[in-house]
């Protein structure tokens, strides 16, 4: 094999409606899952944690992987998990797209550091505010209607 890559990929997904429905109590499972899912896949998870509202996942990424299979197949599996370990007493299901912001090496810690502080961001920012500011760092054009669907 020949083919040599350093890709790491950050992405960030809500809860259908932004609903606050991963409770502390089967967070862990949870992300415990979604890391078997991405490697089964092939795909290295370097950080992963969230909110009651949404997830970030950072991972490194072979060239031979579509980030839109891979994200489609961690929200069907992790939805039918939810399910079937009836952990939610209300409808649980993620939200349709996702953000995907990409990192050099060199930013690896500051993004992990970032995913597992997630609890001390919030105190501060909401996810809207946090989404935005990715995608505006980012420098990725986006329209208000296009974006998650925002519970004020």
């Amino acid at each position: 094999m020949s083919t040599y890559s350093q890709i790491y990929i950050q992405i960030v997904f809500a809860v259908k409606n932004r609903q606050a429905l991963i409770a502390n109590s089967w967070q862990e499972e949870l992300y415990k899952y979604v890391t078997g899912i991405v490697q089964n896949k092939g795909q290295k998870m370097l950080a992963i944690n969230g909110m009651p509202d949404h997830i970030h996942i950072l991972i490194g990424m072979k060239p031979s992987c579509c980030l839109s299979d891979l994200v489609r197949e961690i929200k069907k599996s992790s939805n039918s998990f939810v399910k079937e370990k009836e952990f939610s007493k209300y409808k649980f299901e993620w939200q349709e797209g996702f953000g995907a912001f990409s990192y050099s090496h060199s930013s690896l810690d500051n993004v992990i550091g970032y995913i597992k502080n997630q609890k001390e961001h919030h105190k501060k920012r909401s996810f809207k505010e946090e989404y935005i500011d990715f995608l505006e760092k980012f420098q990725i054009e986006f329209k208000d209607e296009y974006l998650f669907e925002w519970i004020e």
